[in-house]
């Protein structure tokens, strides 16, 4: 059961030009897709932490929100936390059994921005 008050805030990673990738990778998506990634990122918000199947540790700070859509299709967004938010670093599709590298190098560079490490 949802607590009245979210556990963690939720923040879109935000690039040097002003860009917010997640944002506008949602905002790519259908209605109802971007219905049903939403409701699973608002869970994450107000029940974390959690675990399978709704949220996999991909590495120490980096987990992955597990979000699955109609026609056998599912949606990741990686984020890690920082000060009481999850930042959201960045949305795909899956489409093998194993987290593209491509992605979780993304989420490491910006998971290590983010952090004030790099």
């Amino acid at each position: 059961m949802p607590m009245s008050e979210p556990v963690l805030g939720a923040k879109f990673y935000r690039l040097a030009s002003g860009g917010e990738p997640v944002r506008d990778w949602l905002k790519s998506l259908s209605k109802v897709d971007r219905k049903a990634i939403g409701e699973e990122l608002k869970t994450v918000q107000f029940e974390w932490p959690l675990g399978m199947p709704k949220v996999r540790k991909l590495s120490p700070g980096l987990w992955e929100c597990r979000t699955a859509l109609p026609g056998h299709r599912f949606a990741r967004v990686i984020f890690t936390i920082c000060m009481g938010n999850m930042i959201l670093l960045t949305g795909f599709f899956k489409t093998t059994d194993k987290t593209p590298l491509t992605e979780l190098k993304i989420a490491r560079e910006r998971q290590l921005k983010v952090k004030g490490w790099k």
